[in-house]
């Protein structure tokens, strides 16, 4: 077994500890964020999307939505998700305007119409 894939299992399981001891002791789930980081780093393992959004990066609170973190639908300039940290009031911005297209595109391919058949052809 590599080094790297031991570090991410490390890493995800330190942060799913900090998930489960959040409500109980706050300190020791921030220590469990920060060691996680630590691991990574150390192994040079890259973070995959999913464990890289599960905690703030400024003040290693994991992310529970309702608890730490507030997460909101906004559309206004680009479709994004809006994730604030009610910790340290810290705000992730993530697009999602990729499955907004999709989704639109899946809908003009089954409305029907000239364009839809066109596409539905090829």
């Amino acid at each position: 077994m590599s080094v790297r894939r031991i570090a991410l299992e490390r890493v995800e399981r330190l942060l799913d500890l900090a998930w489960e001891t959040w409500r109980d002791d706050p300190d020791r789930a921030r220590r469990y964020v920060e060691l996680a980081r630590k691991i990574a780093m150390k192994g040079r393992v890259r973070l995959p999307r999913r464990l890289k959004r599960r905690f703030c990066k400024r003040c290693n609170a994991p992310l529970i939505p309702g608890e730490t973190a507030r997460v909101r639908l906004r559309t206004n300039r680009m479709p994004h998700v809006s994730v604030t940290c009610l910790e340290c009031g810290t705000v992730y911005r993530y697009p999602y305007l990729r499955e907004v297209k999709e989704r639109r595109r899946k809908r003009s391919v089954r409305g029907g119409g000239e364009r839809g058949q066109e596409e539905a052809q090829r």
